[in-house]
């Protein structure tokens, strides 16, 4: 393996600890921001290297560039043959995977803790050193082509849900497919994959989260030895995203598809995300979205169309906040058989205003605080889980303090900050609603 000498760690700075977790952070002087996270209940050891390039970093025309490369990665490198990665995991008895979003692109390993070293070995092995061959190329390019046949092409919620984005983002590439546009992946090659790979597979951009039964020392030196000679990128700028423009008036999107077994509507809205330090927006919107549409039984949408008026059979609201840029705050409403989509909307638009005239009841609010308190606890029995959190906020542009002060930022969140919220999101002139029906002509958005 090529790598350059580069010297090893600066500094090793502890983290405030989650509640019962001992966090640790050390940067390596190649750039490689690393976060130890301490779980002893099991011999079990998580082993996840975050990129900070997702499908939102793609250069123009290239979509899909960054998920193919997740692809490629699992091919050889000069130490190791083709396929060889995830066979010597599966050999020490763990599992792998990876995973593309678009702010960043994941690769984990969950093994018994004393098969660490080989892991952090192989991960660091094709950091920078993957070998791919034209045949490699074309051959997996046909998969990822194959892969959108089955998760897109044939289904139409998700060619629904791929137009409604293209319409939420004008401007900004959120609203290009991760798996990319199907005639410019058709079109990409073993330079593409290579250009991207060479930019922006490097410590320097990466982050390495270890989770489970570890020491933070031992996990340190093992860092040192294996990721600390790997040469970084040099002149890697800051993510410099397109911005939308304001949006002046309501988009509509009614898609039809004779597969449709079951129509719904839906409507999204941008919404912010997580700021470093200052996360109490985000906090704010993900109590909306719990009691506007967290459980059909107790919620505001449950509650009004699927036991009161008895229009709807499913209700959701949806929001995460965890994004680079600005995210949607979303709606949906499945009718119930005999309710056209029409009649829908209007139900929902009907709850919302009623909501926003209403307020939040004291006993509702009490109830969706306790939960989401709960929900973070629960979380950090999941070592994957809390491995995956970690990642997820520090490619994303958060802190460790952060994602420390998360929990303690939702338990302070108050009945006016939700209301408030959910005034400056409800505006139709910044939403997309979107009709998906299984027969065409059969209704008309209004």
């Amino acid at each position: 393996m090529r790598r350059s000498l580069i010297g090893l760690v600066l500094t090793m700075l502890p983290a405030l600890p989650a509640a019962g977790q001992e966090v640790t952070s050390f940067t390596l002087e190649n750039g490689l921001q690393a976060v130890v996270i301490e779980n002893h209940r099991a011999p079990v050891a998580v082993h996840m290297l975050w990129y900070r390039v997702g499908a939102a970093d793609e250069p123009p025309g290239k979509s899909g560039i960054a998920h193919f490369l997740e692809h490629l990665m699992f091919k050889g490198t000069d130490e190791r043959a083709a396929g060889e990665f995830s066979q010597l995991v599966e050999l020490n008895g763990g599992s792998d995977n990876a995973f593309t979003s678009w702010d960043y692109t994941s690769y984990f390993q969950r093994v018994a803790a004393d098969r660490l070293e080989l892991m952090m070995e192989l991960e660091a092995d094709r950091m920078r050193d993957l070998q791919m061959t034209e045949d490699d190329v074309l051959t997996e390019r046909d998969v990822i082509l194959e892969e959108r046949n089955q998760r897109i092409e044939n289904d139409p919620g998700a060619l629904f849900m791929e137009q409604r984005r293209a319409a939420q983002y004008l401007n900004h590439p959120y609203g290009i497919p991760i798996i990319g546009w199907r005639h410019e992946a058709a079109a990409l090659t073993q330079d593409d994959a290579l250009d991207f790979y060479r930019r922006y597979y490097a410590p320097n951009n990466a982050v390495l989260i270890v989770a489970g039964d570890v020491d933070p020392e031992e996990v340190r030196a093992l860092a040192e030895t294996y990721y600390g000679p790997l040469r970084p990128t040099g002149g890697l700028a800051e993510r410099v995203r397109p911005s939308e423009p304001p949006q002046l008036a309501e988009r509509r999107v009614p898609f039809s598809d004779p597969r449709v077994a079951q129509p719904y509507v839906t409507r999204s809205y941008l919404a912010p995300e997580r700021d470093p330090g200052a996360q109490e927006k985000a906090a704010s919107l993900t109590y909306l979205a719990e009691i506007l549409g967290g459980s059909g039984a107790t919620s505001v949408l449950g509650r009004k169309l699927q036991f009161e008026s008895q229009v709807a059979i499913y209700t959701a609201a949806f929001y995460d906040g965890t994004s680079f840029d600005d995210g949607g705050f979303g709606l949906a409403v499945v009718p119930a058989e005999g309710v056209s989509l029409a009649e829908a909307e209007a139900a929902m638009d009907k709850a919302v205003a009623e909501f926003l005239e209403e307020g939040i009841d004291d006993a509702q609010f009490e109830r969706i605080r306790f939960q989401i308190h709960a929900a973070e606890i629960y979380a950090e029995d999941d070592i994957q889980g809390l491995a995956r959190r970690y990642g997820e906020a520090l490619t994303t542009g958060l802190t460790l303090a952060d994602i420390e002060a998360w929990p303690a930022v939702l338990d302070a969140v108050t009945k006016e900050e939700v209301m408030a919220a959910a005034a400056e999101t409800f505006d139709r002139r910044r939403a997309v609603t979107g009709w998906l029906t299984g027969t065409a002509g059969g209704e008309v958005m209004q």
